[in-house]
């Protein structure tokens, strides 16, 4: 398993390596084109290659990352059964958008997010989708089984209760990362039309909610015969995740575009970031301190069994 863990490391290293080039080079480069000029041809290149392709690599390093993970700590068939789901549904549920508006509202994606899927969306969308969808799901799904191991609750409440939480924080990342990739000087996709929301639609939100729920839900139902609990320090590649990614949205939201924008960027942190924390929290700091067994968990939160006297 150390080889996994170190290509793990590697690839979250690398993944938040590359969105702070990526936020020097459209905050700080970009708004001073006199000093790209002064590059030599390299420095040029070099410049134009990772704003041209930048996207591209931190998403797939993102993704990498977190299957990693979850190949680690889940096992393959928790793994797949997430990934599956997640990459078909979003791929999916982008492509309907992007021919007919529904759900998110009628937009299109730019170039810098790499090849495109039927010339509409391009291939690192829905691994963004993956990752960032697995690792709101891991936080909310471990942080409420493990707060509520012991209490009278079915493990089909709390996966249920896990769904929404994990769409939930899903679209808090939205509120940030949307205004930063459609209305910023280097837009990556565009709206068609003019949304009520600070540029976006409102129906945007509810398709983030929709298509997160849906892919979460089906993972949650393909779990449900063996729930499953990780401690805190297992639950330290999705909360660095999470947070990295809505950082980089918040960051580009709040320097790029006008003060207004921190109203929305407060909704995603009173949202998401502190439910986060909160639920990465109430995660066990050991597994050997709390009852984490999927089969002891499914048992103690299982019906009770009727006694039947003679």
């Amino acid at each position: 398993m150390k080889p996994i863990l170190i290509a793990e490391r590697v690839c979250l290293i690398t993944h938040v390596a590359a969105m702070i080039f990526g936020l020097a080079g459209l905050l700080l480069v970009l708004p001073h084109p006199d000093f790209v000029l002064s590059l030599p041809s390299f420095g040029q290149r070099l410049f134009q290659w990772s704003m041209a392709g930048g996207g591209v690599v931190y998403i797939i390093l993102g993704a990498a990352a977190v299957a990693l993970h979850a190949y680690r700590t889940l096992g393959t068939a928790k793994l797949l059964t997430f990934l599956l789901p997640a990459v078909l549904i979003s791929a999916g549920s982008e492509l309907l958008g992007t021919s007919t508006g529904f759900p998110f509202g009628h937009y299109a994606y730019l170039n810098g997010l790499g090849y495109k899927i039927a010339g509409l969306v391009p291939f690192t969308i829905p691994l963004s989708w993956f990752y960032m969808g697995l690792s709101a799901f891991l936080l909310a799904y471990c942080g409420l089984f493990s707060r509520s191991a012991g209490r009278a609750w079915s493990v089909g409440w709390l996966s249920a209760l896990s769904v929404l939480v994990g769409a939930i924080l899903l679209t808090s990342w939205d509120f940030v990362l949307d205004p930063a990739m459609s209305q910023a000087p280097v837009p990556f996709w565009e709206f068609q039309e003019i949304g009520a929301f600070f540029g976006m639609p409102y129906r945007n939100l509810a398709g983030w909610t929709g298509t997160g729920a849906i892919f979460m839900a089906v993972a949650a139902l393909l779990w449900r015969h063996s729930p499953i609990l990780l401690s805190r320090s297992q639950l330290i590649v999705p909360l660095i995740t999470y947070l990295v990614n809505f950082g980089f949205g918040a960051a580009i939201t709040l320097v790029s575009l006008d003060q207004r924008y921190w109203i929305p960027t407060a909704i995603g942190v009173v949202l998401g970031v502190i439910p986060a924390l909160a639920l990465w929290w109430s995660a066990p700091i050991s597994l050997q301190d709390e009852l984490t067994d999927p089969i002891q968990v499914e048992a103690l939160t299982a019906p009770p069994l009727e006694v039947v006297s003679k």
